[in-house]
């Protein structure tokens, strides 16, 4: 029988305003899906013109200017539809999907979903199960004790894996699922008992644990940043008094 890591996944990235999950844009996004190692990806690929300022420090990061949004990018609620139509086609077929530290780019697509759409990630999955791969998360489980960041980029070196054109979601979608696949390869004793499914279910558990572990290091730092230890989503805000 197939591991997972070695059947077909599907990868899914955003690129964005900035960082807050509650009120930046998604200015592009990318669906990665390979049915097998080596097998070409088929990548569908998302510009969105979010209809508020780009940030010259996100222009930095992604190289996608306003202008350009403006005059290339669609408006976000039918993307953000077409998108949402499409992770639930993957959970339709079974396929695992690899998302990077997931809780910001699900949580932002939930948002931009209440956003355009009133509606919310969740309802579009209510049917069927979307099991989520997270490298992030996978790679600290099984390698915790590792010195050293756990960027994309820091897991592609560690894992030989090629990333070429950094912070384009597509091809950031393409080096995490196979980062996945090279995590699954280098720890088989502990991952090829486990389903997909029974994975995502342990991940909420382990992300739980690494943010409780990071929250007590900001402590003692004298941090006062909150760590949520929601995953893969995070829930939604309390409504204001």
């Amino acid at each position: 029988m197939t591991c997972w890591f070695e059947g077909p996944l599907a990868a899914f990235d955003t690129e964005t305003t900035g960082v807050d999950v509650e009120t930046d844009r998604i200015v592009s996004a990318a669906l990665v899906v390979q049915d097998a190692p080596g097998l070409r990806p088929r990548v569908t690929r998302w510009l969105v013109n979010p209809g508020v300022p780009v940030p010259e420090a996100a222009t930095a990061v992604h190289g996608l200017t306003e202008e350009h949004l403006q005059r290339h990018g669609r408006w976000p609620a039918p993307v953000m539809w077409e998108i949402a139509e499409a992770l639930s086609e993957q959970a339709r077929a079974g396929r695992p999907l690899v998302v990077m530290n997931a809780p910001f780019d699900l949580t932002l697509l939930d948002r931009e979903l209440r956003r355009h759409r009133a509606s919310s990630l969740g309802r579009w999955l209510e049917r069927t199960s979307l099991h989520v791969l997270d490298p992030r998360v996978l790679d600290k489980h099984l390698d915790r004790y590792r010195k050293g960041r756990r960027t994309l980029t820091d897991l592609c070196a560690h894992y030989g894996v090629e990333l070429t054109g950094a912070h384009e979601a597509a091809a950031d979608a393409l080096a995490a699922l196979e980062v996945v696949r090279a995590v699954g390869r280098r720890f088989p004793s502990r991952l090829e008992g486990l389903s997909a499914a029974e994975l995502h279910t342990l991940q909420a558990v382990w992300h739980a644990g690494q943010a409780r572990g990071l929250q007590a290091w900001f402590a003692l730092n004298g941090t006062e940043e909150a760590v949520d230890p929601a995953w893969p989503l995070r829930p939604d805000l309390p409504a204001a008094a």
